[in-house]
């Protein structure tokens, strides 16, 4: 018996090799870990870093959010998101280190993936539209690769060797 496309050969394997469809579901629910880990230690690391640098968390001076948010005011593609920023760039800094290790955090051990990926995709986005908006050509600046890399773990959440995977596992043994 033969079949192409996916179809049984009759030796145990399928057009395309191997019939073990249980080392694909693997690999399947496996696939996005790599993503998810890179995420996850680059975004608490950001936090951490932002959290601990005084400098950064100042309005004004040299390195500070303050300096930064004045220096993209005019050149962002949403300059009232900056304007609200600088109303207190002390505050803002807090926030968004606070958000990025919150979601790098949420994001390695799997709790709330989807709500953790979806946050990471604004704090990608903001900062797409505010700080390196006017990279040119836009694949020079690291921001919108990120809001791309976020999507399909939002969309996907983290099925493997996570902490929302053990919680569907225990409703699903109750049930």
């Amino acid at each position: 018996m033969t079949r192409t496309h996916g179809t049984a050969t009759g030796n145990g394997t399928d057009a395309d090799g191997p019939r073990d469809l249980g080392l694909r579901d693997r690999a399947g629910r496996l696939a996005l870990l790599p993503l998810r880990i890179f995420l996850g230690i680059t975004f608490l690391y950001a936090g951490l870093d932002k959290l601990t640098d005084s400098q950064f968390l100042a309005a004004e001076g040299m390195g500070s959010i303050g300096d930064q948010m004045y220096g993209v005011r005019d050149s962002s593609a949403v300059p009232g998101l900056v304007d609200l920023a600088l109303n207190s760039p002390e505050g803002f800094g807090h926030a968004l280190a606070l958000g990025e290790a919150a979601v790098g955090l949420a994001t390695l051990i799997g709790l709330f993936a989807r709500v953790a990926a979806l946050g990471g995709a604004l704090i990608s986005l903001s900062l797409w539209l505010t700080v390196s908006w006017q990279i040119q050509p836009y694949y020079y600046g690291n921001d919108l690769i990120y809001l791309m890399a976020w999507l399909p773990l939002a969309l996907a959440g983290a099925s493997a060797l996570s902490v929302d995977a053990r919680i569907a596992e225990r409703r699903r043994r109750r049930a």
